[in-house]
């Protein structure tokens, strides 16, 4: 039933162009390769600030597949230190700068804060990814409307009182879509993501996988992010990150099944090839060169 639901979904903006690029929604799953800057990342790939270091990834990532790169510089675990806005800046803005100079993929950044994403903006991301879902800072909404650009809008159930996963991540989209809306956002530049691994017990992210074809009710593109994530390592009984990339190929293919439209990873090569395979079967997509 999810891989029907995923190839016959309809949604209100079939198309997104981000630098120069088209996004055809529906047509194939689109590969969004992570790049962290922090010191802690709990993935074990944190560059801390290394511009050498990130540009050759981005690279990387290109010449693997990647569709779009998402930069960061602060880390989201649960029980990561906090930061200020002037140490999230300080790690961010250079080697965003040279990430820029060195890929025309469409680069988001990853990140709560209006005053990060203004300057992120200013030096060439060209999507704000929030894991507040624009509830974080008050001004995050304007600053993406003023700037025109994508939003994707993450559900954070963490300090969230739980009554049921699609009806809190439902909840939480509504929301999301009110203060997009209210601030003039319009509906084709929002991605909506369930927020797999942020204060969910492994149960229910395993639940959200499950039943990720009830949240296309929005008709909206939805970003999905399981790479090397603690649920995955727990189900493999694998702490170490690097052992989970089987793992998250398993997941991502039944997230394609239940029509994710992004899928953000830190292997892309690796998932390059499961995406397209998950592709051919649920989309009925691909080219015989025999």
């Amino acid at each position: 039933m999810g891989a029907i639901q995923a190839r016959e979904r309809t949604f209100r903006h079939p198309r997104l162009t981000v630098r120069g690029r088209e996004f055809e929604w529906g047509r194939r799953t689109y590969l969004m390769g992570v790049i962290n800057l922090t010191p802690d990342s709990f993935s074990g790939d944190g560059l801390g600030g290394d511009i050498e270091a990130a540009v050759a990834r981005a690279r990387l990532m290109e010449a693997e597949g990647a569709d779009i790169l998402d930069v960061g510089a602060e880390s989201t675990r649960p029980d990561a230190p906090a930061i200020e806005a002037p140490e999230e800046l300080a790690r961010l803005i250079e080697p965003l700068e040279a990430i820029r100079a060195a890929t025309g993929l469409p680069i988001s950044v990853d990140t709560y804060r209006a005053e990060v994403a203004r300057a992120a903006l200013a030096v060439g991301a060209d999507i704000v990814n929030d894991v507040t879902a624009l509830q974080g800072d008050p001004l995050m909404a304007r600053v993406v409307a003023e700037a025109g650009v994508p939003i994707i809008a993450m559900h954070n159930q963490r300090a969230r009182q739980f009554h049921d996963v699609v009806g809190d991540i439902d909840e939480g989209f509504a929301c999301a879509l009110a203060t997009a809306r209210m601030a003039g956002i319009p509906d084709h530049s929002i991605i909506l993501d369930p927020g797999f691994g942020f204060g969910w017990t492994p149960e229910q992210n395993l639940e959200m996988l499950r039943r990720l074809p009830e949240l296309q009710g929005h008709r909206l593109p939805l970003l999905v992010g399981v790479s090397r994530k603690s649920t995955l390592g727990l189900v493999l009984e694998r702490p170490d990150v690097s052992g989970r990339a089987w793992g998250t190929a398993a997941a991502i293919s039944l997230a394609i099944a239940g029509g994710a439209d992004i899928v953000r990873v830190h292997d892309v090569g690796e998932m390059r090839d499961t995406v397209r395979v998950a592709d051919a079967i649920v989309r009925g997509r691909w080219k015989h060169r025999g």
